[in-house]
């Protein structure tokens, strides 16, 4: 499926670097297949040399090499690379954007007619290797392109195609949601440290716990309500912990926090 891609990544940041970390490490991609650009002439250096992939000294150069173009800029920054890449489209490469809050009607306007396109929303989880990415399609976009950047994006984790009118959701709900998970595991952490727990000790046992859970959850399939009655003893210390995060409204605060997230992502799609 990728044995004859070259793949190309204009940003070198950090999931930019995730994505070619991952791409060599889980193997469906070799280091010369592998092509980046970025402003930061010492960030693409640092990438070229630590995975030994090929370096473009522009966007024009790097679009015209490639069979597939991962756009990992900045939201307010994608016009102008998207006019960078000019005439270089020519061999209708497909193009992947992981731009969030980019929409692919925005992309098609810049691109020529029959370019395909893919916008994706992809996690910082992709960092070690655990990622949760969701995909769209543009209406040029094959069957077989879209298997080729389902296969990229699962080399650094999970990922699945969704339509494009839920992608500011995933945004606001996988997008963003690392952010909740390491919020309400530093407040646990420190509801340790307030029960006089040292802080290295915390912080060992929540994180397990927190990945244990997601294990159970994974490999028994079952509904976490279902896991959580089965913690939940009657009268015991869990359901009152329970009853002090309903009373101050901690399941209506990530729901508020979703919601605000996924409404943040609209208005960046209309700017």
């Amino acid at each position: 499926m990728l044995e004859e891609a070259r793949v190309g990544f204009i940003g070198g940041g950090n999931m930019g670097e995730a994505l070619v970390r991952g791409l060599i490490k889980a193997g469906p991609l070799t280091p010369q297949q592998l092509y980046v650009f970025d402003v930061s002439h010492a960030r693409m250096e640092y990438v070229r040399t630590t995975y030994a992939v090929n370096a473009c000294s522009s966007v024009h150069e790097l679009a015209g090499m490639c069979t597939i173009i991962v756009l990992a800029v900045k939201p307010q920054n994608m016009v102008s690379v998207l006019h960078d890449m000019g005439d270089a489209l020519s061999h209708r490469p497909l193009v992947i954007s992981i731009a969030a809050g980019i929409p692919l009607s925005l992309l098609a306007n810049h691109l020529s007619e029959d370019i395909p396109i893919i916008r994706v929303m992809p996690n910082t989880p992709a960092l070690v290797l655990e990622g949760a990415s969701a995909l769209a399609r543009g209406r040029h976009t094959t069957h077989e392109q879209m298997e080729q950047a389902l296969a990229l994006f699962r080399a650094v984790g999970t990922a699945m195609e969704v339509e494009e009118k839920w992608m500011d959701a995933v945004t606001g709900l996988s997008g963003s949601g690392p952010a909740y998970i390491l919020l309400l595991l530093e407040g646990l952490i420190d509801a340790g440290v307030l029960m006089g727990l040292p802080r290295p000790t915390a912080r060992d046992l929540i994180l397990q716990t927190a990945l244990g859970t997601v294990r159970m959850l994974q490999e028994t399939g079952k509904h976490p309500a279902d896991l959580k009655d089965l913690i939940t003893s009657p009268g015991g210390t869990t359901i009152h912990g329970l009853q002090a995060l309903e009373e101050r409204g901690v399941r209506g605060a990530l729901l508020k926090a979703v919601e605000a997230a996924t409404r943040r992502s609209e208005e960046l799609g209309r700017h």
